[in-house]
């Protein structure tokens, strides 16, 4: 377990913790700091691990298979979590968090068949700008919480998430559908290519067999 690894554990353990300060019935007055900023600082503590482990891993070369299976869950555990922790207190409409969240069901599903069938869907930059838009947009609307002045530009970062997360989804899908359609076109390609063969092999075959009933008369 290296150390990259470690700040991506370090983020999935950041969710409850996220989650307790922002539904929490504690008396968090007895804290130095308010329950909105103190969750705002664990979100962007836990945001900012997401910054980090992606770095050091590519500046010391410690990209690991556990680590790249790791991060993307972590990504969506932490923003996923975050979004109906607001929905819940109602800070977010809830029909904006079911696109977000059903937009990186669906991807990660287009991935995953991709893969099996030997395929790789990079990330997109859409995908990346979507990513960073989610992160400022929730840190706008935990802020608001705290700073009503900020309710504007936090629902106007929501639009913009739900807009990225839309066009992604549909570059992911576009992508998807080039790969399948050329693996389809190849195996139909190969099969044909069997078939070719199966039926020159039967043809010699066939002039073989009548080539040696001539002999024989």
């Amino acid at each position: 377990m290296n150390g990259p690894n470690l700040l991506t554990l370090l983020r999935i353990f950041f969710v409850p913790l996220l989650v307790a300060a922002l539904l929490g019935e504690s008396p968090w007055s007895q804290f130095v700091v308010s329950r909105e900023t103190f969750a705002l600082g664990i979100f962007l503590a836990a945001a900012a691990t997401d910054l980090l482990d992606g770095y050091l891993a590519r500046r010391w070369g410690q990209i690991t298979t556990v680590g790249t299976l790791l991060d993307p869950i972590a990504d969506k555990l932490l923003i996923s979590a975050a979004l109906i922790s607001l929905v819940e207190i109602r800070q977010v409409q809830a029909w904006m968090v079911i696109l977000i969240i059903g937009r990186e069901f669906a991807v990660s599903g287009l991935r995953s068949i991709a893969a099996s069938a030997g395929y790789t869907i990079e990330a997109s930059e859409l995908g990346k700008t979507k990513m960073v838009a989610q992160v400022v947009a929730i840190a706008l609307v935990i802020a608001a919480i705290r700073w009503p002045a900020m309710q504007q530009a936090a629902l106007l970062a929501m639009w913009a998430v739900v807009l990225f997360a839309l066009a992604s989804a549909a570059d992911y899908f576009r992508k998807f559908w080039g790969v399948v359609d050329e693996h389809v076109k190849l195996r139909r390609r190969r099969e044909l290519l069997a078939l070719q063969r199966q039926e020159r092999k039967r043809k010699r075959a066939a002039i073989a067999e009548s080539a040696k009933v001539g002999s024989q008369v």
